[in-house]
């Protein structure tokens, strides 16, 4: 088996992983997120023959940058206008002071 992360680092255990890919109990693994970005030059997973790693580029198709561009403009037309963001992931904080106002 193969495992595949372009989500984000911490959704798979890493020291598991190499565990798992030293023992050949997985068979390799394609990562375009790790725990620590930049990697430690000598973290295992960048140095083992059955890893291909990649430098957080899931966001690069022309057509998801698009969508990024689009939701912030999206966002900054809301917030300008007095309105709620649709992309609020936090809206528990919606109405209170920004923080450092006295």
């Amino acid at each position: 088996a193969y495992i595949v992360n372009t989500a984000r680092g911490p959704v798979i255990d890493q020291p598991a992983l190499v565990a798992a890919l030293e023992a050949g109990t997985i068979a390799g693994a394609g990562l375009d997120v790790l725990e620590a970005e930049p990697p430690d030059p000598d973290d295992p997973i960048v140095r083992l023959p059955n890893v291909i790693t990649f430098p957080h580029i899931g966001t690069a198709a022309v057509e998801t940058r698009r969508a990024m561009r689009e939701l912030a403009v999206q966002n900054l037309i809301a917030v300008v206008s007095g309105e709620t963001p649709p992309a609020i992931v936090n809206p528990e904080v919606l109405g209170q002071p920004p923080v450092g106002d006295a």
